[in-house]
């Protein structure tokens, strides 16, 4: 009988491991489901040694993929054509593999009974929860068409976001790359060649001279031992973030970064608001929602201050005490969540902040690009400009005394 790792959250709301032998992973799931879990993870244990030629893996499912199916499918449903149907001709005009097989699997599924949205949960890498739980609510509403588009809206929304966030990374990653290897190739082959030319010429180098040199001879010497040094870092980071402490520190301390942090609370703020409008216009109940949107928020700290949330609103308070509390989430927000909360628009009012911050994150990817570009050029052009002058010193030396 095959072996199954689960990873769950209690009744009190500690995250929870295990193993557990059964036949399928749904016996699992029901099994720890009847127990009282939530956000249930389950994984099969590797049966042997399995092996694939690189780049001959199936192709990733895109993002915008997704999109195109919803914005497609909503419009045949609201067209009348059946489920089945619409998922028939879906398929066959994917040209993603990968993609194709996960529909014809679903069109499978329903065809044997199952809801659409249980069809599509056994697809997580594709369809997270947030996309099955709308279906679900659309598919008990009668209102799937409905539900799709505003799915589709959301994903668009949500890729611009990220879009805008990895915009104002790719710069100043591009430019500190091109430094690195602009000084590596320079202290690695043009300085050695400079040492052995002064040495001929004998006498006292300038003090700059030197310490490039030094640095030049260092770096030759232990380039390997450095290149692997990086990497066991990398490495060793990588696994302590993987670890709960590690992941809660490093979220920590880049939520309260001077310039970054900023940044990242409004995409954190953006997210949250957008997610749950969008499950509580959908119809989802609100701790079914503050569950999806705690797993998805990206950052342990807003995680755990939306958890806190959602235990608190079980306790019978309103969802803006909490928030409040927290310390998370700026005070506009919480007034405006609490005003939604009394006037009974919380699904509207969540859109609105979400509209709001992601123009704020907009302006802030914009100043904040616009404030390192000169700031990265200026660092560029010391440090090789530094290099450039600390190997010349000694030629206007040496042509100043001949000269003389």
């Amino acid at each position: 009988m095959p072996k199954f790792n689960w990873e769950a959250r209690s009744r009190a709301g500690a995250q929870q491991k295990g193993v557990m032998e059964a036949t399928t992973k749904a016996q699992v799931e029901a099994q720890l489901k009847k127990f009282g879990f939530t956000s249930v993870t389950i994984k099969e244990e590797g049966k042997g040694f399995g092996f694939k030629l690189p780049g001959l893996g199936a192709k990733k499912v895109e993002t915008k993929d997704v999109v195109i199916f919803t914005r497609q499918f909503a419009t045949m449903i609201d067209s009348g054509l059946p489920l089945v149907q619409c998922l028939d001709i879906l398929s066959s005009q994917q040209e993603n593999p990968t993609f194709k097989e996960a529909l014809l699997k679903v069109k499978e599924n329903v065809e044997s009974g199952s809801t659409f949205a249980d069809a599509l949960g056994k697809h997580p890498k594709i369809f997270d929860q947030l996309y099955v739980n709308l279906v679900a609510a659309g598919e008990v509403g009668g209102i799937l068409d409905t539900i799709l588009n505003r799915l589709a809206a959301y994903i668009e929304k949500s890729m611009k976001l990220k879009k805008q966030i990895k915009g104002a990374m790719v710069y100043p990653a591009t430019v500190m790359s091109i430094a690195v290897v602009v000084v590596g190739v320079i202290m690695v082959f043009v300085i050695p060649t400079f040492a052995k030319m002064f040495e001929e010429f004998g006498g006292e180098l300038p003090g700059p001279t030197k310490i490039v040199i030094a640095l030049s001879n260092f770096l030759v010497r232990y380039l390997i031992v450095i290149i692997a040094l990086f990497f066991a870092v990398v490495s060793v980071f990588k696994k302590y973030y993987a670890t709960k402490s590690g992941q809660y520190l490093v979220d920590k301390l880049a939520l309260n970064a001077p310039i970054v942090g900023p940044l990242i609370r409004k995409v954190s703020v953006a997210k949250f608001t957008r997610t749950l409008g969008t499950m509580i216009s959908s119809g989802v109940p609100i701790m079914d929602g503050l569950e999806i949107v705690a797993k998805t928020a990206g950052n342990k700290i807003v995680e755990e201050a939306i958890y806190n949330v959602r235990q608190a609103i079980s306790e019978g308070k309103t969802i803006a005490e909490p928030l409040q509390a927290c310390g998370v989430f700026p005070p506009m927000v919480v007034q405006m969540i609490a005003v939604g909360e009394a006037t009974g628009a919380m699904d509207t009012m969540l859109n609105k902040i979400a509209d709001f911050y992601d123009d704020e994150v907009d302006s802030a990817v914009g100043a904040m690009t616009a404030m390192m570009e000169p700031l990265l050029m200026v660092f560029l052009g010391t440090v090789v400009g530094g290099l450039v002058v600390a190997m010349y010193l000694p030629i206007f030396k040496i042509a100043g005394t001949v000269g003389g």
